[in-house]
């Protein structure tokens, strides 16, 4: 077993895609509840959610954003897949800064109970950046095919197994 696994998943496997799913949840449960509040619907209850919901996004970004890291470190620089992960890679940390500055700027509004106008803005910038950044990863795996493996006759015991196959690490490479 390699030691990558630990950090980049086993082949067919990635760890990546799985917590991407978890952060952008996290933001998008952010920004609706951001919406709520803002138009009055469940006002406090919404800014609360809100705030919570944005640090557990920035938290589960830290761990998102290393796993990425790592799988965009094992691509051919310079090269088409490379491009479109780094401009993926550029408009999630964009988004990760703009949540980061309405969490820590709208910190008030959770004490207070209500979203206030700029934070709102800058989960709402967020959001946008998250949505961009979310369809050039979606690029990454379903238009170049990063990390998977098209193994379509593997029987479903073995593809949804956690164990390594030596013809999956084969295709992998």
């Amino acid at each position: 077993m390699k030691l990558s696994y630990l950090w980049r998943g086993l082949p067919g496997h990635p760890i990546h895609p799985p917590l991407t799913d978890a952060t952008i949840g996290a933001y998008t449960a952010a920004t609706l509840m951001a919406l709520a509040s803002v138009l009055g619907i469940a006002e406090k209850a919404a800014a609360y959610g809100w705030w919570l919901a944005l640090v557990i996004g920035l938290i589960i970004t830290a761990l998102t954003a290393l796993t990425g890291f790592a799988d965009w470190l094992s691509i051919e620089w310079r090269s088409p897949l490379w491009w479109t992960a780094t401009w993926h890679m550029a408009s999630m940390l964009t988004a990760t800064v703009f949540f980061l500055i309405a969490a820590l700027v709208g910190h008030s509004g959770y004490t207070n109970g209500a979203v206030e106008t700029g934070p709102f803005i800058l989960t709402l910038v967020g959001f946008v950046f998250l949505t961009v950044g979310g369809w050039l990863g979606g690029a990454v795996v379903f238009v170049h095919g990063m990390r998977v493996l098209s193994l379509v006759d593997e029987p479903p015991g073995r593809a949804a197994s956690p164990a390594p196959h030596p013809e999956k690490e084969e295709a992998e490479a």
